[in-house]
C-alpha cells in the first residue's frame, strides 16, 4: 500500500497566520480609532479584519496548492512503479502505450497492461479491473507484478494464467480480511465477491506467431496495409475472479503478425465511450484514419485514438481508456508481406471506410 504520511506544519508556515492574527488584535485593542463607534472607525475596522481574512485565506491557498503538487509527483512515482512505460522497442516489435483515467487528477486507473521480452518470445498484457481510478490500483499492482515474474519463468502462456489468476484471488482475500469490520474498518464501497478483471495474455514468437488467451477481455484489431479487423472471433474465457478457469487450458494460435503490420490492444473504455448524445466511440473508424497515413508507427495509432476520444467526449470520457499498440519492426517492411507466403489468414480483415 502506497502511504503519503502528512506533514506537521514547520515553524515557517506558522508565522504569517500569527503575524496577521497579531495584527487583527494589536488593532482591536490597542488602536484608539478601534474603540471608536463612528461610521469612520467602523469602515477603518472593517478594512482591516477584511485585509486580515484575505491574507490568511491566500495563506491556506498556498500551503494547500503546494501539499497537492507534492501529492500529484508521489501520484506520478507510484505510476512509474506500478504500470512502468514499456520501451519504445522489444525484440524486434515497437511498442506504445498510453493511458487516459476518468477520475480528474488521476494518473493512474483501473486499465493494465504490460509487455516483456522473454526467451519464450514477446508476451503481452492487456487487463481492465472493475471499477476505475485510485481505488482499483492495488489489483493492477498485484496482476502486473505476478505478470512480470511469471513471463519469464513460464515456459506455456497458459501457466502464466494460471499464476495471474492465483495472484488476484489473494489480492482479493487480503482485500477481505483488511476490509473487515473486526479490523476497524468501514464496510467495502465494492463487495470484494464482485470483484473481476478482464485478461488478454499474448505471445508474439520470433517468427511471429502471435497466440493468445483472452478471458473476457476485447480482442485486438490488427492493421494490416490500410485494412483493419479484430484479431480473432472467438468466444472468451469468463473474466478472472468469479470463475474458475478451466483445465485444460489451451493458447489459441492467430496466425502470424508480419512486418509492418500492427496490433492495437485496448480496454472496453474505448468503445464504450459516449458523446452528449449518446453515440459510441467509432473505434474502427478513428484507426482507418491512423493507418491512412504512412508510414503507420504506434505513437501516431495512439495521438490519433486519444485525440478523437477526447473530441468524442468532451474531455471527459466515463471510464478508463488504455491502448497498447504493437508494430512488427522485423524483416524487410510492409511492402514485402504482399508476395510472403509464410502468412496463416486469422480472419478476413475489412477495408474501414
Amino acid at each position: 500500500m502506497i502511504r503519503i504520511k502528512a506533514r506537521a506544519p514547520t515553524g515557517r508556515a506558522t508565522v504569517l497566520p500569527t503575524v496577521w492574527g497579531a495584527v487583527a488584535v494589536g488593532y482591536k485593542f490597542g488602536c484608539p480609532l478601534a474603540q471608536q463607534s463612528g461610521l469612520g472607525a467602523r469602515i477603518v475596522t472593517s478594512a482591516v479584519f477584511f485585509a486580515v481574512g484575505t491574507g490568511l485565506v491566500l495563506h491556506v491557498r498556498r500551503t494547500l496548492l503546494r501539499e497537492l503538487r507534492i501529492a500529484r509527483r508521489v501520484a506520478r512515482a507510484a505510476q512509474n512503479v506500478v504500470l512502468r512505460p514499456p520501451p519504445p522497442r522489444l525484440d524486434g516489435i515497437d511498442v506504445a502505450a498510453a493511458q487516459l483515467s476518468a477520475d480528474r487528477g488521476a494518473s493512474v486507473g483501473g486499465d493494465l497492461y504490460g509487455a516483456v521480452a522473454t526467451e519464450h518470445g514477446v508476451r503481452v498484457v492487456m487487463g481492465d479491473v472493475r471499477g476505475h481510478g485510485l481505488a482499483a490500483l492495488g489489483t493492477v499492482a498485484a496482476l502486473l507484478g505476478s505478470f512480470r515474474e511469471a513471463a519469464h519463468d513460464e515456459a506455456d502462456l497458459d501457466r502464466v494464467l494460471r499464476r495471474l489468476d492465483r495472484a488476484l484471488a489473494r489480492h482479493l482475500r487480503e482485500r477481505a480480511r483488511a476490509e473487515h469490520p473486526a479490523h476497524g474498518g468501514a464496510g467495502p464501497d465494492t463487495p470484494v465477491a464482485e470483484e473481476f478483471v478482464t485478461v488478454l495474455l499474448l505471445e508474439i514468437g520470433p517468427d511471429g506467431e502471435v497466440r493468445a488467451l483472452n478471458c473476457g477481455h476485447p480482442w485486438p484489431y490488427l492493421l494490416s496495409g490500410t485494412t483493419a479487423g479484430p484479431l480473432s472471433h472467438a468466444e472468451p474465457l469468463p473474466p478472472l475472479g468469479p470463475f474458475p478457469l478451466p483445465a485444460g487450458l489451451t493458447a489459441r494460435s492467430c496466425g502470424r503478425l508480419l512486418p509492418g503490420e500492427s496490433l492495437v490492444l485496448f480496454t472496453d473504455g474505448a468503445e464504450e465511450a459516449r458523446d452528449a448524445r449518446g453515440r459510441f466511440f467509432p473505434l474502427p473508424a478513428v484507426l482507418a484514419d491512423a493507418v491512412r497515413g504512412q508510414p503507420v508507427t504506434p505513437q501516431t495509432v495512439l495521438r490519433t485514438v486519444f485525440r478523437a476520444l477526447l473530441d468524442h467526449t468532451g474531455g471527459t470520457p466515463d471510464d478508463d481508456v488504455a491502448l497498447l499498440v504493437l508494430r512488427n519492426a522485423r524483416g524487410p517492411g510492409p511492402e514485402a508481406t504482399a508476395t510472403d507466403t509464410r502468412f496463416t489468414p486469422r480472419v478476413k480483415a475489412q477495408p474501414l471506410r
